[in-house]
């Protein structure tokens, strides 16, 4: 006869799949920024619960439900300015403040504005949640020409 009191063992394997990973974008330091948390269930399941939260530290700070993605799913932050941000998760996009934190609506078409600047994406690296800055892009300098070949 098998002991009751290891039961619980058996079951700990299922409660391993479960994870809540969190990965910070700083806007201006770690008082002001977006995080992203990505909550997963059982082993099994194939897709992640995922949320933003905004905060710019003391004033306001609030986590925002977004929609259920699958787990490699990567989420893109775009700056189209005001402290507004847009974030691209797969075929959805929403927009979230950190003025007042409150703010948040999911975007039906991207912007009349466009999306403004990427800022970077978070995504999984192996086991990891992180926020992969995108490359800085530079205008290039006033009245200096672009690289061009000379005519013959």
């Amino acid at each position: 006869m098998f002991p009751l009191r290891f039961v619980p063992l058996l079951l700990l394997p299922l409660l391993a799949g479960c994870s809540d990973l969190r990965a910070s974008f700083e806007i201006k330091g770690s008082a002001h920024a977006l995080s992203l948390i990505r909550i997963t269930g059982m082993p099994w399941e194939k897709t992640a619960k995922y949320s933003i939260v905004a905060a710019r530290m003391p004033d306001c700070m609030r986590r925002h439900a977004m929609s259920e993605a699958g787990l490699s799913a990567k989420v893109e932050v775009y700056a189209p300015g005001n402290d507004a941000w847009i974030l691209r998760q797969d075929g959805s996009m929403y927009v979230v403040e950190t003025r007042t934190c409150e703010g948040f609506a999911k975007l039906d078409a991207v912007p009349e504005g466009g999306l403004g600047p990427l800022m970077g994406s978070f995504e999984m690296r192996g086991d990891t949640l992180v926020f992969a800055a995108a490359p800085k892009v530079e205008p290039p300098a006033a009245g200096i020409p672009s690289a061009s070949p000379e005519p013959k």
